[in-house]
């Protein structure tokens, strides 16, 4: 079955950066866009950035230039490089399969970013 295993966040002063990584199993990874979302409390989930199978980019206005979304499809992952972070970027960040529309119905844990000073 499909897993999405995040890991990467934690807490971090406004203007700094974290790496967050998504592993995935149980399908074919290379073939699909991979996307990272992230949904604050109180907040609808939001998409921050894809990445396509082509290895083409595509950001969240509130994100361009600061976040930067890459793969390794050898090793089931996508990253999300967040720099100059913000205490609105604060959120539970998730990866899965799509675009704005999540491909799998199924959800990692994932991973808390907390921006603070």
């Amino acid at each position: 079955q499909v897993q999405l295993v995040e890991s990467g966040g934690g807490l971090v002063q406004p203007g700094g950066s974290l790496r967050l990584s998504c592993t995935a199993s149980g399908f074919s990874f290379s073939f699909y866009s991979m996307s990272w979302y992230r949904q604050a409390p109180g907040k609808e989930r939001e998409l921050v950035a894809t990445i396509t199978n082509y290895y083409n980019t595509n950001y969240a206005g509130s994100v361009k230039g600061r976040f930067t979304i890459s793969r390794d499809n050898a090793k089931n992952t996508v990253y999300l490089q967040m720099n100059s972070l913000k205490p609105e970027d604060m959120a539970m960040y998730y990866c899965n399969a799509g675009t704005a529309t999540p491909y799998f119905a199924s959800w990692g844990q994932g991973t808390q970013v907390t921006v603070s000073s």
